[in-house]
């Protein structure tokens, strides 16, 4: 049965291929369209997921600032320090905290044989290798017995790195911090920099080093990164702990001011999921004007075929029979059409490859561009969509036919 469908449906497109063929060429255009758009959207939501993952996209920074109300006595304008108890407190009171480090930081002349520049200085606990996703280059990345220790050690920017030795190893080599001799243990791939941004020109020392270049008891801010926790919760639990301790109110957001990266990603990723509605949308309106193409076509079909359906009724064809004969026939168009649109959406994709979104602001951040890649998942989503548009433009057709009267259809000239 499903084998002469098929061969009826084969015959009547041959009746008027000209016709035939340019309505599947609407059709492949449409699908193409969709999967284009579709992986452009998958494509940006990748690029803004690749920016938050080279900076830590569950990374939080808490930094003390200043009051700006009233509490317990206190008038606005006071200054909250943080010291090594608001450290150990933070890893007491917020759960299932993964990683804690101290910020400290400090502009040094960085020299180097006869070289010297301006870099900023930050000391730091080991586990900002993992807040901050950090990746190596060359050598290790400090560690606790380092730390503990005062060891006198640098992890080097990949910028620091090229004016200082330009080109040279920077391994066992010794830097001199305002003075004071360090040898540098590795040196850090580069990372996405936008404009005078100083991330590839940092040095990276322990926290227990610090000391030798600035007075470390109070810390300019505190890093971490918590697992599986709500972060509107863990930024409230920070902030609850910190208004205690320090003696201002919780609703005091100048006090203690918080950067959380999963908050930020969430606000874009709620962008994204609109620009992924937004181009399935524009997507398949186009597929729909082919689908219209689609509907026409089959209804100059019933139309030119009406005596040949009387005829198939007078000899017994139920309704059903005709009804799936004329839906085949546009299932089959729709079918071979999006076949042509899924290639040649391969072939837009492959050609055009990368569009420039965060790369035209930031250096190193070719990972922030848009990659166009047809995704299984929108292969998937977009046969939906085209079965859709096929069945919705086939039945009108199928059920017309199936509904003509015998007689009148046999009258039908």
């Amino acid at each position: 049965m499903k084998r002469d469908l098929l061969q009826q449906a084969y015959q009547a497109m041959r009746h008027d291929l000209r016709k035939t063929v340019l309505t599947m060429l609407g059709m492949a255009w449409g699908i193409a369209t969709v999967v284009v758009l579709l992986a452009y959207g998958d494509g940006f939501s990748r690029a803004i997921e690749n920016i938050f993952e080279s900076f830590g996209a569950t990374a939080v920074g808490i930094f003390p600032n200043r009051t700006s109300e009233q509490a317990g006595g206190n008038k606005a304008g006071v200054q909250v320090r943080f010291t090594n108890d608001d450290v150990e407190l933070l890893r007491n009171v917020v759960p299932l905290v993964h990683h804690l480090s101290r910020h400290s930081e400090k502009p040094s002349v960085v020299q180097h044989g006869a070289r010297s520049y301006n870099f900023p200085v930050l000391g730091l606990d080991p586990p900002i290798y993992d807040i901050w996703n950090l990746q190596l280059a060359d050598g290790r990345f400090f560690n606790d017995q380092d730390n503990l220790g005062h060891g006198l050690y640098a992890v080097m920017g990949s910028e620091a790195k090229d004016k200082l030795f330009s080109g040279m190893p920077a391994l066992g080599e010794s830097i001199r911090l305002n003075g004071v001799a360090f040898k540098v243990i590795g040196v850090l791939k580069p990372r996405m920099q936008e404009g005078d941004d100083d991330d590839n020109r940092t040095i990276y020392i322990p926290y227990g080093a610090m000391d030798v270049l600035r007075d470390t008891h109070y810390v300019d801010g505190i890093w971490l990164d918590s697992l599986g926790l709500n972060h509107e919760k863990l930024t409230k639990t920070v902030r609850d702990s910190l208004a205690l301790a320090h003696n201002f109110k919780p609703s005091d957001e100048r006090a203690v001011l918080i950067f959380d990266a999963q908050k930020q990603l969430s606000q874009f990723s709620i962008i994204s999921m609109g620009l992924k509605i937004l181009m399935g949308f524009i997507g398949t309106i186009t597929l729909g004007i082919g689908g219209i193409g689609l509907m026409n076509i089959m209804l100059v079909s019933v139309t030119q075929r009406t005596r040949e359906i009387g005829v198939e009724k007078a000899l017994g064809a139920r309704k059903r029979d005709i009804l799936f004969q004329f839906l085949s026939e546009a299932l089959v168009i729709t079918a071979v059409g999006g076949v042509l649109g899924i290639l040649l959406s391969y072939a837009i994709s492959l050609s055009v490859g990368t569009l420039t979104l965060y790369s035209a602001m930031a250096q190193h951040a070719e990972a922030g561009d848009i990659h166009l890649i047809v995704a299984p998942r929108v292969l998937l989503i977009s046969t939906i969509i085209l079965a859709f548009v096929g069945i919705c433009s086939g039945m009108f057709p199928a059920m017309r036919a199936a509904n003509l009267d015998p007689i009148e259809a046999l009258r039908y000239e």
